[in-house]
């Protein structure tokens, strides 16, 4: 079977690199896929969650997966070691459902916890390919053949940060999967709804991508920072298929205090790019923060659809109106953004979560919907006669026609007469009618105005 770049594929074979900390699976992986995706920093053990892309390697698909880093020794520090104890917890899960295991190791002396790793992943040699790094310029290849005294029957020398011999690694991974199983996907009409978990940092995004993937893909702990890449997800609900993109907790710049939080922050940020939809996370007892009114701009600025996820709502006192205090108090506080539906849930026991999804289905569904030009200028005349334009000579135009110009995000642009002349409130005006009288009541509707080149004047 042929494979095309321009199509996706399902059923992919999986690639799991593994290994002890700072050996550069992280910094391979970013190779492999051609993006910065993994958080790549000198100190050890920054990639504790499994990082998983859908990648061309050679022209063919596959999956590949960054794991934590495989680390025995314990500080004695309890917090940091319950998070070591579940990072190896979750490699081995991840490592049990890969058709192919890259072994990383670095050039120079094997370690105790490479010796310990080895003896973990024996019941894997026959799935395994060894990768020494670390070897640009032929540097200690010499001592890297040592490896084949551990029982393996070859082993492939590379730089991952330099990229030498990385070709060679390519093909030999190719040559060890089957692709027979993989099969064309569905049409992007079908394609999975993209949804970021955004929000502060113990709000419970981890405990709702599990809940909802029904996997214990992303660690949950207590303890601030524990997510730190994207982790990704996928399920399916009443017939759609989603994608959910677990990410760090974002706080205030003054409380980033780690060079590889900040790079963590910028990656959260980022997914809101890839999403459809944003679930901004807000723990109902602590209520918002500034953190959360900068979120949701962002999301709104970029005409992402976004829904307030009221989390922990098993927490709140059972007061009657207890729901409509809180969420006038969010309208009160995010203004502009009163079309954004609030919805309680517990991430924790699943409460909530099908009213959730059930909204998510339906802003996507305005997210892709698209208005024809003839029935939106038929609306438009009856707006003009409703709401008519100033006719001062200092505040006069003429609306001559609109049109959508792109869906997800929406947008639409009006062609005018005098731009500069139009105000903030009647462009409020138009978008409120939009929202009203076309379908687009859950979502931003972005609108430009544009110089009409038949009437300046």
């Amino acid at each position: 079977m042929e494979f095309s770049l321009d199509k996706q594929y399902r059923n992919l074979p999986v690639v799991v690199l593994a290994g002890r900390p700072n050996v550069g699976k992280s910094t391979l992986f970013n190779r492999l896929v051609h993006k910065r995706r993994a958080i790549t920093d000198p100190t050890p053990g920054v990639t504790r969650d499994p990082v998983s892309m859908n990648t061309f390697i050679a022209g063919k698909p596959l999956r590949l997966v960054d794991t934590g880093g495989f680390k025995l020794d314990r500080d004695g520090v309890i917090p940091k070691d319950m998070l070591d104890d579940l990072v190896v917890g979750r490699t081995m899960e991840t490592l049990e459902q890969a058709d192919l295991v890259i072994l990383m190791l670095a050039a120079g002396e094997i370690t105790l916890e490479d010796e310990e790793f080895i003896e973990f992943l024996r019941p894997f040699q026959n799935r395994m390919l060894v990768v020494i790094n670390k070897t640009e310029g032929g540097r200690r290849e010499q001592d890297a053949w040592n490896v084949l005294s551990y029982g393996f029957e070859g082993v492939t020398m590379i730089s991952a940060e330099h990229g030498d011999k990385v070709g060679d690694l390519e093909a030999a991974i190719i040559g060890k999967l089957d692709f027979s199983r993989v099969v064309e996907a569905e049409d992007d009409l079908k394609r999975p709804i993209r949804i970021a978990l955004l929000g502060k940092p113990n709000t419970g995004k981890s405990t709702l991508s599990n809940r909802l993937t029904a996997s214990a893909a992303s660690i949950v702990s207590d303890i601030p920072g524990t997510t730190r890449d994207v982790v990704e997800g996928g399920f399916s609900y009443k017939t759609r298929d989603f994608k959910i993109l677990d990410t760090a907790g974002i706080r205030r710049k003054t409380k980033v205090t780690e060079n590889i939080e900040y790079y963590s922050v910028n990656r959260a940020i980022k997914t809101i790019d890839e999403a459809d939809l944003v679930f901004l996370m807000i723990d109902a007892q602590e209520g918002l923060a500034d953190q959360d009114k900068k979120i949701a701009a962002l999301a709104h600025d970029q005409g992402r659809g976004i829904i307030m996820v009221l989390n922990k709502w098993d927490t709140m006192p059972p007061v009657k109106n207890t729901f409509e205090a809180v969420a006038d108090r969010i309208r009160f506080l995010f203004g502009k953004m009163g079309y954004a539906p609030i919805i309680p849930v517990s991430a924790k026991d699943g409460a909530g979560a099908d009213k959730l999804l059930d909204m998510a289905v339906k802003m996507y569904g305005q997210l892709i919907r698209h208005v024809d030009t003839a029935p939106l200028n038929q609306a438009l005349e009856r707006w003009l006669i409703e709401y008519p334009p100033p006719t001062g000579p200092q505040t006069r135009f003429k609306i001559k026609y609109a049109v959508q110009v792109s869906d997800n995000p929406v947008k639409f642009v009006f062609f005018v007469s005098r731009p500069q002349a139009v105000s903030e409130a009647y462009i409020s005006y138009l978008r409120n009618k939009i929202r009203r009288d076309l379908g687009f009541s859950l979502i931003p509707v972005m609108i430009e105005l544009r110089s009409s080149r038949k009437e300046k004047g």
